[in-house]
C-alpha cells in the first residue's frame, strides 16, 4: 500500500487519515502547530474550561460511521454525547421568547404557536416541509458524493419556493433567506429566526441561497447533541482513533509545499528542508497558492475558485468565568436577537463592527467546564467580520465588541456582570493565529442553488495524487461536513476516481 502525506491535524483531516489507515495504507499526518484538531480548540482558566471553536454536534451520524468503519469501538463507548433538550431558547427584540424542543418538529410547531401565536408554528412547519424536499433533493450530491464534473447541476436551488401570484405584476418567488423570510414566513420573528440560522453559518441573508432552508431543516431533524467535556473530547477520540490505527502525528512540522515529480503529488517539503516522499497528499487545510508552485489547483469555470461572498466572517467570542451555580432551569442555548438585524447584516459582511449583534449564550451542564458548583462557564458567540477588514487586535474595539455581547447576554443570564469573575476574549485574529485561516474566517457549509456560487472547490485536484479535505474544500465548513470530506478523499484514494460516495 502507498505511504500518504496528510497535511493539517484538522477534524477532516484526521478523518480521512484514520480510513486510509484501515484501508493499509502508511500514513503520516504533519501539523503546522503542537496539537490537533484544528478549529476545535479547548481554553482552560483557574478550573473553568470552554470550547473555542464549534460547541455542539449535529448529523453525528458521520462521526458514528467513522468509528464503526475503523475500528470496533463505536462512538459513544469514545464520547459522552446527550442530546440538548430543548435545542435553543429564543429571544427576541419585542421582548417574546420561545425555547424550540430537540428534534421534535411537533413540538416545535406547537412552541412556536404557543409564544407567537398568529400561525406561526404553521407557516415554520410548511417552512420546513419545503427544506425536506430541497434535503431529499440535494442530499448525495451535496453531501454524499464527490463533486461532479457536472457540478452545474447544482446551481438550481432545490427549495420548492413558494410561487406568488400579485395583482398587476408577474408572479415572484423567493431565490434568498431574506426574501423567503419576508414572503413566506408569516411573522418577522420567524423571519429573524431563519436569518439568524445563516448568520450563524457566516453566510449572508440577503444573498444565500433559499436552499439555506437545509440549515435549520438539519439541526431540527437530526438534533443537537453535546459532547462532555466539550468538542475538544470528540478532537481527542478522533485523534486517538488515528494513534490506534498507527497514523504517524508530526507536530509543528509545517509544510512548506507539495513536491511534484512526473507531473504528479510526490510527498512534501517541510520548512527546514526535509522531504518526505508520498504517494498521495492530503491537503487539510485552506489551500494556499504558494504550496504547489506553478499549480493552478482549480481553474475558471472550476466551482467556487473564488470566494463565495467578498467577506467571509469569523467567530469573536468571550468566555466568561462566573461566580453561582448554574440554574437547574438554565437552557444550554440561547439566541438573543438584535432589533435590526439588517443592519448587522451590513456590518458583519461590509467589514465593520455591528453596534448590536446576534449572541449566542452557552451554558453547558458540565462539571468539567467549572471548578465547582459554585461557579458556571458561559460562552458568548457573534458573527464578525474577519481580522483585516476589522482590526481585532484593537484593544478598545475589542472591548467595545465584547461589552455589547455581556450586555445582550443579560437577557438570557440575569445578573451576568454581577457574577463576573473574569473574561477572555478570542476575536478572528487569534483564530488566525491558531489554525493559520486567513483573517480568522471560518468556512460555511456548501449549499445549492445560485449557479453553484455556494459550493466549494472538488475534493481532487488537478495535480493527480494531490486531494483536499476539510471545510474548505466539499462539502465545505462544519464539523459534520469537515468529517464528510473526510470519507469523500479516502474513497476517492482507496477506491480511485470511479467513487461515488456511500450506499
Amino acid at each position: 500500500m502507498a505511504r500518504i502525506a496528510v497535511i493539517g491535524a484538522g477534524m477532516g483531516a484526521m478523518a480521512a487519515a484514520a480510513r486510509l489507515a484501515v484501508a493499509g495504507h502508511r500514513v503520516t499526518v504533519y501539523e503546522r502547530s503542537e496539537t490537533f484538531g484544528g478549529s476545535v480548540g479547548r481554553y482552560a482558566h483557574k478550573g473553568f474550561a470552554f470550547d473555542t471553536g464549534p460547541t455542539l454536534l449535529h448529523l453525528p451520524a458521520v462521526y458514528r460511521d467513522l468509528f464503526v468503519k475503523t475500528g470496533k469501538e463505536p462512538l459513544e463507548r469514545c464520547v459522552n454525547m446527550t442530546q440538548v433538550d430543548p435545542a435553543s431558547r429564543h429571544i427576541f427584540a419585542d421582548g417574546t421568547a420561545v425555547s424550540l424542543p430537540n428534534a421534535s418538529r411537533a413540538g416545535v410547531v406547537a412552541a412556536l404557536d404557543t409564544a407567537l401565536g398568529g400561525g406561526a408554528g404553521a407557516a415554520w412547519g410548511e417552512f420546513l416541509d419545503r427544506a425536506r424536499d430541497a434535503w431529499d433533493r440535494s442530499r448525495r450530491p451535496l453531501l454524499e458524493e464527490p463533486l461532479r464534473s457536472d457540478w452545474q447541476v447544482l446551481g438550481r436551488d432545490p427549495y420548492p419556493a413558494l410561487r406568488q401570484r400579485r395583482l398587476l405584476r408577474s408572479a415572484r418567488q423567493a431565490g434568498t433567506v431574506t426574501e423567503v423570510g419576508a414572503w413566506e414566513l408569516s411573522d418577522p420573528r420567524l423571519a429573524a429566526l431563519f436569518d439568524g440560522y445563516a448568520l450563524s453559518y457566516g453566510l449572508d441573508p440577503l444573498r444565500a441561497p433559499a436552499a439555506a432552508a437545509l440549515l435549520p431543516y438539519m439541526e431540527e431533524t437530526f438534533g443537537s447533541w453535546y459532547v462532555s467535556g466539550g468538542i475538544r473530547a470528540l478532537a481527542q477520540a478522533v485523534y486517538e482513533r488515528c494513534l490506534a490505527r498507527k497514523v504517524e502525528f508530526v507536530f509543528g512540522g509545517e509544510v512548506a509545499r507539495v513536491v511534484e515529480k512526473d507531473g504528479r503529488a510526490a510527498g512534501v517539503e517541510l520548512l527546514d528542508g526535509t522531504v518526505a516522499e508520498a504517494g498521495h497528499v492530503v491537503l487539510g487545510a485552506r489551500p494556499n497558492p504558494g504550496l504547489v508552485p506553478g499549480q493552478e489547483l482549480w481553474r475558471d469555470g472550476d466551482v467556487a475558485v473564488q470566494p463565495r461572498q467578498e467577506v467571509v466572517p469569523g467567530r469573536f467570542l468571550v468566555l466568561l468565568s462566573l461566580r453561582g451555580a448554574r440554574p437547574a432551569d438554565a437552557v444550554h442555548r440561547t439566541v438573543v436577537h438584535p432589533a435590526d438585524g439588517g443592519a448587522e447584516r451590513e456590518a458583519v459582511f461590509g467589514g465593520r463592527l455591528a453596534d448590536r449583534p446576534t449572541v449566542t449564550v452557552l451554558r453547558p451542564d458540565d462539571p468539567s467546564t467549572r471548578p465547582d458548583d459554585a461557579h458556571e462557564a458561559v460562552t458568548l458567540m457573534a458573527t464578525v467580520a474577519p481580522h483585516g477588514a476589522v482590526d481585532w487586535t484593537d484593544a478598545a474595539l475589542r472591548e467595545r465588541c465584547a461589552d455589547a455581547l455581556i450586555e445582550a447576554a443579560g437577557e438570557a443570564v440575569p445578573g451576568i456582570r454581577e457574577r463576573l469573575l473574569h473574561a477572555e476574549v478570542r476575536t478572528p485574529a487569534e483564530t488566525a493565529a491558531d489554525t493559520g485561516a486567513e483573517g480568522g474566517s471560518v468556512p460555511a457549509p456548501a449549499l445549492a442553488g445560485a449557479g453553484g456560487a455556494y459550493l466549494h472547490p472538488g475534493n481532487r485536484t488537478r495535480l493527480p495524487g494531490l486531494y483536499v479535505a476539510g471545510g474548505w474544500s466539499h462539502p465545505g465548513g462544519g464539523l459534520a461536513h469537515a468529517g464528510m470530506s473526510g470519507a469523500l478523499v479516502a474513497g476517492l484514494i482507496v477506491e480511485g476516481d470511479g467513487f461515488r460516495g456511500s450506499q
